[in-house]
């Protein structure tokens, strides 16, 4: 278990965190300084406190708006998916009919050739 220092509305925390996360977890605290700083600027009368949570919820509007979004990316997707294997299926239909059709095709011109060739070959018989 790895630890992290960070600064957040001037106090600072000891942060444990997994191994190799030392560095998300110092730029997730250097956004959230930034949101404060920001709301700071913007509100200046008013208390270290109430900025603070007016930080924190900016911070979780964003998150809920950003959850939304990859939500209906994922019904898009999903739609997309089905929409996708309905058109395969459909192309898979078309090109069996096709071949169907060829070879259809291909028997009867076989069946002309023979019948073209019996004419011809007892015409030659005779001669």
């Amino acid at each position: 278990m790895a630890a992290v220092v960070v600064s957040i509305a001037g106090r600072t925390y000891r942060m444990s965190c997994e191994d190799g996360e030392e560095t998300r977890i110092e730029e997730l605290a250097r956004y959230v300084e930034d949101k404060i700083a920001s709301m700071r600027g913007n509100f200046a009368e008013i208390g270290e406190q109430r900025i603070i949570v007016m930080a924190a919820l900016a911070i979780a509007d964003e998150a809920s708006d950003a959850r939304a979004k990859a939500q209906t990316m994922e019904r898009n997707a999903t739609a997309l998916g089905a929409a996708l294997e309905a058109m395969r299926k459909e192309n898979a239909a078309r090109v069996a009919r096709a071949t169907e059709a060829i070879d259809d095709a291909a028997r009867r011109l076989e069946k002309l050739g023979g019948e073209l060739q019996a004419p011809a070959a007892a015409r030659d018989d005779g001669l």
